[in-house]
């Protein structure tokens, strides 16, 4: 199961994860696990506290910055939450995605997994740049100190 984009005609920056964990699922949210640090990461981006919003609030900052949310696989077979037991990946079709958005600068990929879907889709020929971003995930051991500047770096697209 996918979630819908999040993504208006104004939207500069489409973030895109792999798909949504266990715990997104159960809550119907992007990026639901406690431990996840993509809302904190995104903060200072739109120079608000994404963490202390409720959900919708969060969504709306973010449409508010010029930045959308999606996906790159519609649908897997997926043993627990991690990218690496991803199966049977049908993703997403990033282009036409892209050609729905007139003001799309840039894509950014949540993950190592999420950038090498879209750039095995996308090949050298991207309708936009495509940035690769440390993962988000708990799993993804690195500290969010280090995780920090290349997200932060996402302003420039904005």
């Amino acid at each position: 199961m996918a979630f819908g984009m999040v993504a208006d005609a104004q939207t500069r920056l489409l973030l895109l994860g792999s798909l949504p964990g266990r715990q997104s699922l159960a809550a119907g949210r992007y990026y639901a696990h406690p431990r996840n640090q993509f809302w904190r990461l995104l903060s200072p981006v739109v120079g608000a506290d994404l963490t202390a919003m409720e959900y919708q609030a969060r969504l709306a900052a973010l449409l508010g910055a010029g930045i959308g949310l999606w996906d790159v696989v519609e649908s897997a077979r997926r043993r627990g939450s991690l990218d690496a037991d991803l199966r049977e990946v049908e993703a997403r079709d990033l282009r036409s995605a892209a050609a729905g958005l007139p003001a799309l600068r840039a894509m950014a990929f949540n993950g190592a997994k999420a950038y090498a879907i879209a750039r095995a889709q996308l090949g050298d020929d991207a309708p936009v740049p495509l940035i690769a971003l440390p993962s988000s995930s708990p799993a993804h051991a690195v500290g969010i100190a280090a995780k920090q500047p290349p997200w932060t770096a996402l302003r420039e697209w904005l």
